[in-house]
């Protein structure tokens, strides 16, 4: 589970849902846009103005209890020039404006659209008429101490449930050596292979709860030396966070079937070798043509290739590139319902991957969040402000901490540093209601979301993401 954000309250479920035009609050549909808007793009979305940031400098600190070296960040006053940034992220906003364009295109999406109808407003509605309800769930299956289990593999809250105290003091942000980081892509190359296992076909398909889903990933941790690192963590009962159509995080896995169009992220992380491994996908549930009956083959050999410092595309990194799309559709309702959670999930990837693209050893923290807001705007969607990307080590959760939307957050990003970058977007407003199970949250008005997930590791040269296949 990702931390969440104290600067920001989480909205009591209200009764008044929103319209889809309040939802998108004044957003000037993407599918509606012509080469006159693009030309005025200062219009549409907030520019050099609003990115303000200011640069941390930070200072060596000891600590005793971390694995390797940590440090202490220092306030500053001093602000930090801009207008590059700004640059980028118009780069970033035209690039992803063109994405969405020819997705709409393709798709013609914009032909979809009528006076008194929008695609969004239809899906927005279709997903409040069959919301996401909770279900009976199993109790808990922990996973008791055992003499064929060392101490050292399990993690302190594993039969607790309390966190208790952490290496690192709330001021301060791990600097890996290169043990720590080796230690580190071991457990986040194994969480996405578990991610890979969840997310394919053969596994998150319609009529199999997401229970089982998370029955199928603990075993398969087990299997492989790891604890699967939600299970017991703050007492969340499951081993995976599996999250439907508008929950946007933390759901909790139950008894409902997964239905045939479903928009379900898997938030799949482990506990390997005393540190923690974490990433997350979201999938759209029987979007594979008829036919395609290829069942998930396992390749530990994977586990042990060594990470390069060398970015990967989408398409690469993405296994479900390789997968045939559903073509056949029974009407025009569903094959919009797929197209549109096709274009959402491309939409929360993107986002992922230029945060990950905006790192670098000299960096600012809020180029992240910056660059991520510009691809949700660029596509039309709202950036949940209320959970954030987090450092991880021994610790599950610790600084630095990783706003995905425009923020002025002064800190400098240095070679060791370890964290996560986890947008999720929404298909109307990120405004959010938490259920009474004190985990799983929705969107307030229905819209659906989407979520992806990868851990980096700033070195001297750029960025080197760990979890890759």
């Amino acid at each position: 589970p990702c931390p969440p954000d104290p600067r920001t309250t989480m909205m009591p479920m209200s009764g008044n849902l929103a319209t889809a035009a309040q939802s998108l609050r004044g957003r000037t549909r993407l599918a509606a846009l012509s080469a006159a808007k693009r030309a005025s793009s200062s219009k549409l979305r907030p520019r050099s103005s609003h990115l303000s940031d200011h640069r941390t400098p930070l200072s060596p600190f000891a600590c005793n209890n971390a694995p390797s070296m940590c440090i202490r960040r220092k306030k500053s006053s001093v602000p930090f020039p801009t207008n590059t940034v700004a640059s980028l992220h118009d780069v970033v906003y035209e690039r992803a404006s063109q994405n969405a364009v020819q997705f709409d295109t393709e798709h013609q999406l914009d032909q979809r659209d009528t006076l008194f109808s929008s695609w969004r407003s239809r899906q927005m509605t279709a997903t409040r008429r069959n919301p996401v309800r909770p279900h009976s769930k199993m109790p808990p299956r922990l996973i008791p101490p055992s003499p064929d289990l060392p101490p050292s593999f399990f993690p302190p809250y594993a039969h607790t449930g309390r966190i208790g105290s952490t290496h690192l003091p709330p001021d301060h942000v791990l600097i890996h050596d290169d043990a720590s980081a080796e230690r580190m892509r071991r457990a986040a190359r194994l969480a996405r292979r578990l991610l890979d296992y969840a997310c394919h076909p053969s596994v998150a398909r319609a009529g199999r709860t997401t229970e089982e889903v998370d029955g199928m990933l603990r075993d398969a941790a087990l299997e492989r030396g790891a604890y699967p690192s939600p299970l017991n963590y703050m007492t969340f009962p499951k081993s995976v966070c599996s999250s439907v159509n508008e929950v946007v995080c933390h759901g909790i896995p139950d008894s409902r079937p997964l239905e045939e169009g479903d928009v379900v992220s898997f938030d799949v992380s482990c506990y390997l070798g005393g540190v923690h491994g974490d990433n997350c996908a979201t999938v759209v549930v029987g979007d594979a043509e008829d036919g395609f009956g290829e069942e998930f083959s396992w390749d530990d050999s994977t586990n042990t290739e060594k990470a390069t410092d060398e970015s990967t595309t989408a398409q690469k990194d993405w296994p479900s590139s390789h997968i045939p799309q559903k073509s056949t559709f029974s009407s025009q309702a569903e094959e919009e319902r797929f197209v549109t959670a096709r274009r959402l999930v491309q939409a929360a990837l993107e986002s992922r991957d230029e945060g990950v693209a905006a790192c670098k050893p000299g960096g600012c923290l809020s180029d992240i969040g910056g660059a991520i807001h510009a691809v949700a705007d660029a596509y039309g969607y709202d950036t949940v402000k209320n959970y954030r990307g987090h450092g991880i080590s021994s610790d599950f959760h610790c600084a630095p901490f990783v706003k995905h939307y425009r923020n002025s957050d002064a800190m400098e990003l240095l070679p060791g540093m370890i964290f996560t970058i986890e947008p999720m977007l929404t298909e109307g407003s990120a405004d959010c209601s938490e259920w009474s199970d004190d985990w799983t949250v929705v969107t307030q008005d229905g819209g659906r979301a989407a979520q992806f997930e990868h851990t980096v590791f700033i070195t001297e040269t750029g960025v080197e993401i760990l979890t890759l296949p």
